[in-house]
């Protein structure tokens, strides 16, 4: 067992992956866009089926008109924490390979790849000293229509990265929730031979 910021592992993981948490309190400092590009970067060394590399990245650095803009796709619950981040990001994937002969193929793993590329950016942001809160909540027409997103692509969730502020910071219904999370015992997510949980 593992025990780290406020939680303990079944068996003995790195530290690194208890002390990964998603939070919403952050400072509202810059991010210079060489830090930012080197967590991208991160994130563009993921592994990927057949090396397809099917993720895109849209960011944006705060005190700029393409942050304001990433921000109005954000659901209005997390625009209100999100606004403080230094950077914001939004994932899209790439829906199909080409074959040899130039046809579109399925790319079954386009998400599965573009989820192993937003862990890559998470892990990176915090080797530097910031956190990463991943999204759901967001308006993915709008995200479609103002960000110029080809058909073939998929919007698949939205991130904001910062440096940790105290929870005091944020609106007071949300800070009984800036807590880091638990999980779920393994036993209900792991299953050796085949499946048999809900």
């Amino acid at each position: 067992m593992t025990e780290s910021n406020h939680r303990l592992s079944e068996h003995p993981i790195d530290a690194f992956f208890l002390d990964r948490w998603s939070p919403r309190a952050f400072t509202g400092e810059a991010m210079d866009r060489e830090t930012m590009l080197t967590i991208l970067d991160a994130g563009h060394w993921a592994p990927s089926s057949g090396n397809n590399q099917p993720w895109r990245f849209i960011y944006a650095l705060r005190e700029t008109e393409s942050f304001a803009l990433l921000l109005d796709i954000l659901a209005p619950g997390n625009r209100r924490w999100a606004q403080n981040a230094s950077a914001l990001i939004i994932f899209v994937s790439r829906t199909y390979r080409l074959s040899k002969d130039g046809e579109r193929k399925p790319a079954y793993t386009h998400s599965f790849d573009t989820g192993s590329s937003w862990f890559s950016i998470a892990c990176q942001a915090m080797k530097l000293g910031y956190h990463a809160h991943g999204m759901e909540g967001m308006d993915r027409d709008k995200a479609i229509e103002v960000l110029g997103i080809p058909e073939g692509y998929r919007v698949e969730a939205a991130a904001a990265i910062g440096k940790i502020a105290p929870k005091e910071t944020l609106p007071e219904d949300l800070r009984d929730r800036e807590v880091q999370s638990q999980r779920k015992p393994l036993s209900e997510v792991v299953f050796e031979g085949r499946f048999a949980g809900e």
